[in-house]
């Protein structure tokens, strides 16, 4: 009895010299409650000298418990000492309800963002961390959680990704309880398949090649895979030992590189200046970037906002495949990607639809096409922020794929759009005169064999004669 008093003493102190430690680095401390209940908790590290930069913890504990020190407080002095702010989050254990960690996470995550101007955080510079079941939860955020509560990048230690063959079973259980056999629900929250083009955030993930807990191939490489396929920002580091667990440790055999790859990887991710103009591209597949690998980096919005710089915060919604018209085959207001354009409260809105809409199929419709897009202009101007509205008019279709149809561009589509846009009093971009080859170059240099699409030449063109347009005094 005496020996486990001491060991539990000993903890205890343990536990006390790391929070000391940590708050020796940070300009101040302190514990929120974060539930009604008090069980979950909010620790936050407010560095001295601070970027702007936050990131909000999630240990790991397989869902029944939480490794909260070398998971969790003890990093506080590595954000701090980079003017990163840092909160621990005590979330509550499932217990085979799900919302329960979720609403926890959700919640921690609001407090920081409601919190940016008193703690000197930017909005639009708050990542998640998480910790093998925390990574899970930090992966659930970041694949599932509204637009006002995503985190702006992730950062994954040896996360539990997939609710489906080859995850760890105890998380898996306490996560989804009698759930855990229903294939819908486990698909759902196996977030190698929630992984959506552009609005998952960057995401590093580190892992032990010989961690046999938590299946590396099943879960941080299948993350890695669903962000790559998607064209998003993603890196994945792999150390030779380490099983799993390590966390902080300097125990860990690659403790000292895996601090490094982190720091570099975080001094490399753009951070928006704080009170940005918010710029939202509204498209198809020309926005979204097919064919361009890497889209998130090479497609027009990200070309679009290195030529801005950090004044503007760019942000593609662009969604393959998708029509103006309501009865299209694959509306645009139907996505999640609509929703989240307008949950961005942007300052400006380049919407450039229509070449789906050219179909057959879909052009049967035509006569609501004028219809859809003063619908979709009007639900814009009522944002709160009252975006400045680019309606632009389709790129040249140089090739009749997919049936998309040149001439209904040129002499239906484009026209009703500069009518809409002169009726509801907004600007219109004729994008199609606009987008064609210098003097110095081919067609093929901005096209793809397709006809339809630009090649990365082309997303750079397109992304000038945006910027020229938004830019023009």
């Amino acid at each position: 009895m005496k020996k486990h008093i001491s060991q539990r003493i000993a903890a205890l102190l343990f536990t006390a010299v790391a929070m000391m430690t940590a708050a020796a680095q940070s300009a101040r401390h302190f514990e929120l409650r974060n539930s009604q209940d008090g069980l979950s908790t909010l620790t936050v590290y407010l560095p001295e000298q601070p970027t702007g930069r936050a990131v909000l913890d999630c240990p790991g504990g397989g869902y029944a418990h939480l490794a909260l020190q070398h998971e969790g407080h003890d990093w506080a002095p590595y954000f701090n000492n980079q003017g990163i702010a840092y909160a621990v989050l005590k979330y509550r254990m499932p217990r085979g309800d799900r919302n329960i960690p979720l609403s926890d996470a959700y919640q921690a995550m609001k407090t920081l963002r409601d919190s940016a101007d008193v703690w000197q955080i930017n909005p639009d510079d708050i990542g998640i961390m998480g910790f093998s079941a925390g990574g899970h939860l930090a992966s659930s955020v970041s694949t599932h959680a509204p637009w006002d509560l995503r985190p702006n990048f992730s950062i994954l230690f040896y996360p539990v990704i997939t609710m489906g063959r080859g995850t760890h079973e105890g998380s898996r259980n306490n996560f989804l309880g009698y759930d855990r056999d229903n294939k819908e629900i486990v698909r759902q929250w196996s977030n190698e398949t929630q992984v959506r083009s552009h609005l998952t955030p960057p995401a590093i993930i580190l892992l032990a090649n010989d961690d046999e807990v938590v299946p590396t191939v099943q879960n941080g490489v299948a993350y890695y895979s669903s962000m790559r396929s998607c064209g998003n920002n993603c890196s994945l580091l792999i150390y030779p030992h380490g099983g799993h667990g390590f966390g902080i440790r300097t125990t860990f055999p690659s403790h000292p590189q895996m601090m490094d790859d982190l720091t570099a990887w975080l001094k490399a991710l753009p951070s928006p200046q704080p009170h940005a103009v918010r710029v939202a591209c509204i498209g198809n597949s020309i926005t979204d970037g097919f064919g361009i690998g890497m889209s998130d980096e090479q497609g027009y919005p990200a070309q679009l906002q290195r030529m801005l710089g950090k004044g503007y915060l760019v942000k593609n919604f662009g969604v393959s495949a998708r029509t103006l018209l309501s009865k299209g085959d694959l509306p645009y207001v139907g996505e999640e990607a609509w929703r989240d354009a307008l949950a961005f409260r942007p300052d400006i809105v380049i919407v450039k639809l229509g070449t789906n809409d050219t179909k057959p199929h879909n052009w049967a419709h035509n006569a609501e096409f004028k219809h859809d897009l003063m619908a979709m202009t009007d639900t814009l101007k009522a944002l709160p922020s009252h975006p400045k509205i680019w309606l632009c008019s389709p790129i040249p279709a140089v090739k009749p794929s997919w049936d998309i149809n040149d001439s209904i561009i040129v002499n239906h589509v484009s026209p009703i759009v500069k009518q809409v846009a002169h009726k509801e009093k907004v600007q219109y971009l004729d994008l199609h005169t606009a987008f064609h080859p210098a003097d110095d170059m081919t067609l093929d240099a901005i096209m793809q064999r397709d006809g339809i699409h630009p090649t990365r030449k082309g997303a750079t063109l397109l992304a000038k004669i945006i910027m020229e347009a938004i830019t023009k005094k």
